[in-house]
């Protein structure tokens, strides 16, 4: 007896089943899209449309970074019955690879293999050598001015234009070799290789848009010893990448440094490391080899000139010293010194100091100093000293001090002081001082300010948009007199020059002298004016020695904002040799109305008096 069970679904098991046949459907028919047949007769086309091509044939699409791949590129092909995969593979070198997802083929860049190892020597050597070529992953050419180095073991070289390298080594207990390759461009590499065996091995590098970017090859799978695993690496963080080969771009450092170093500075410019101490004769011949610039010391001696990553603790140089980054403590050279990040202690040159970072401590130089950042402490130059920043401190020079911005402090030049900003403190020079916005005070023959809530002692003082008055006055020795006035409302200096009008009884006065602005009122329209003023007086000779001091205190009021009158008496001090007259000029000098005292030899005072009118 034969039974049959028949089992109708109802319709929701029915659904299920259904969408579970279309689901392994398209799962059997993806998982086959590289596998998949096609042809192919292609002339002259562009990369991107051929891959159009094959999507548009296969019935699939392709995913891919359009960054990784050349869509300029010109493709001619022809091909029957081939499968994608095969295509792809003709279309691509064997540095990407094809993954299927979906409906989708996706290309991206395969693993890199960074190296080969096509030669090694069995025997141990107490010398041996590992060289090689360094490739461009992405077209095979050969990559020149490559940094191939050894960090903890600070040996190095640059590959030549058939991205040919050769290091020499000294067998040493390390169980490895960490060979490190560095290009400007290209991501960083570092294979592990056997150590004391004479070999030759093959690296690819691939190009790289991103400088943080490092690929880490261990072909070798080696322990570093506990002793080469106190080597320190030190990370930039006080400098940022763009600074960094701040001094190869300095004169002497285009002058003084090869191309080779330049270019080993930018390939490894994120690697800094420490020793204890160093020596060399000139740059590139040092105790540290071609690495000495990657190098931060805590005593070096340079019987030439050296050229090191920075110094944390004493620098000597017979000539000069070149420090990439931070100089801490003590740097003396005889001639010059660049240090391209920090100084901090005690700087020393006997002709020219530059530091491209800020300076904190005592600089000096027989010539000049340089300052790209800000200054804080004592610089002294035999010539000039400039910081591109602010001084807080002291700076004193022969002939001139610059500072870009504020200064706190004083600055003391034969010539010159220039502030381009606030000077809050002292300016002292021979000749002439400026500063924007003066906070303190100025002694020069010629100070120039923008503006002052400060002092400015000189012959001329000018405050370019400060107090400036235009006087023309009268008083007891000279009927016609005209002042310039200038400097701010607290102390204003006066050049004053006058004469006396009658003919029989001429008299010239010319002279110098200070000021003040005291407000009476709260409108400030009545002030009080004391001045002092020191004029030489010409009666008719000058070989008659006339020097006439004038303390005056005027009652100033203001009629309008370009007009005040003024007037007030006058003690009058008068030192004079003069014992007979000159036809024409006025003798005696002293006004025969006034009651005279005797103040000693050859010197008499008065009660004078002064009024004037001021105008602006």
């Amino acid at each position: 007896m034969e039974c049959l069970l028949h089992i109708r679904p109802n319709k929701p098991v029915k659904a299920i089943l259904i969408i579970l046949a279309i689901a392994f459907s398209a799962t059997v028919s993806t998982a086959q899209l590289l596998s998949k047949p096609i042809s192919l007769n292609i002339k002259n086309q562009r990369l991107d449309n051929v891959l159009e091509i094959i999507s548009n044939k296969g019935d699939f699409y392709f995913s891919y970074n359009s960054s990784i791949i050349n869509k300029d590129s010109l493709v001619n092909l022809s091909i029957s019955n081939r499968s994608v995969k095969e295509v792809l593979s003709l279309l691509f070198n064997n540095t990407y690879e094809f993954k299927e997802s979906g409906n989708f083929i996706i290309i991206k860049k395969a693993p890199i293999r960074m190296t080969m190892v096509t030669k090694v020597e069995e025997k141990e050597d107490r010398i041996f050598t590992i060289s090689g070529f360094v490739y461009n992953e992405n077209n095979g050419l050969a990559i020149r001015d490559a940094s191939v180095y050894e960090k903890k073991l600070l040996v190095a070289a640059l590959t030549n234009h058939e991205g040919y390298f050769k290091l020499r080594f000294k067998s040493s207990k390390a169980s490895a070799i960490e060979l490190y390759v560095s290009k400007e461009f290209y991501a960083d590499t570092m294979i592990k290789l056997s150590p004391r065996h004479t070999q030759e091995v093959t690296i690819t590098m691939i190009p790289s848009t991103d400088a943080e970017e490092n690929t880490t090859v261990t072909p070798l799978d080696y322990l570093i010893p506990d002793s080469l695993q106190a080597t320190k690496i030190i990370p930039t963080d006080s400098l940022s990448y763009a600074d960094l080969g701040k001094v190869e771009r300095t004169g002497m450092g285009k002058f003084l440094l090869t191309s080779g170093q330049k270019i080993q500075s930018l390939n490894l410019k994120k690697f800094f490391t420490e020793r204890p101490f160093q020596v060399s004769l000139i740059p590139g011949l040092s105790s540290h080899g071609k690495l000495s610039s990657q190098v931060i010391n805590k005593f070096s001696l340079n019987v030439l000139g050296g050229y090191t990553a920075g110094t944390q603790g004493i620098e000597l140089g017979g000539i000069f010293n070149i420090d990439k980054k931070d100089v801490h403590f003590f740097q003396g050279a005889g001639v010059f010194n660049i240090v391209g990040g920090e100084v901090r202690g005690m700087q020393l040159a006997g002709v020219h100091n530059t530091n491209l970072g800020s300076t904190f401590g005592f600089q000096a130089a027989g010539v000049s100093n340089y300052v790209r950042g800000a200054f804080k402490g004592f610089q002294v130059g035999g010539v000039y000293n400039h910081v591109n920043d602010s001084v807080r401190g002291w700076q004193a020079a022969g002939v001139g001090n610059y500072a870009r911005n504020t200064v706190k402090g004083v600055q003391i030049g034969g010539v010159f002081n220039f502030s381009n900003r606030s000077m809050n403190g002292v300016q002292i020079a021979g000749v002439i001082n400026y500063a924007k916005r003066l906070k303190g005070v100025q002694f020069g023959l010629i100070n120039i300010v923008d503006s002052s809530d400060g002092y400015s002692i000189g012959l001329i003082n000018i405050v370019l948009n400060g107090y400036h008055k235009l006087s023309i006055t009268a008083n007891d020795m000279t009927d016609v007199n005209a002042a310039f006035k200038t400097g701010n409302s607290k102390f204003y200096s006066i050049l004053q020059a006058g004469m006396r009008s009658d003919d029989k009884n001429k008299l010239f006065a010319f002279g110098y002298g200070l000021g003040s602005d005291l407000p009476f009122n709260k409108k400030k329209t009545l002030f009080f004016n004391p001045e002092v003023i020191s004029q030489y007086l010409y009666a008719g000779s000058w070989d008659n020695i006339n020097l006439l001091n004038r303390a005056q205190l005027n009652l100033n009021l203001k009629i309008n904002k370009f007009i005040s009158i003024y007037g007030g008496p006058a003690l009058n001090v008068l030192f004079s040799k003069q014992t007979t007259g000159v036809a024409g000029y006025k003798y005696p000098i002293i006004p025969t109305y006034a009651r005279t005292y005797d103040f000693g030899p050859f010197v008499n005072g008065w009660l004078g008096w002064n009024v004037g009118v001021n105008f602006f």
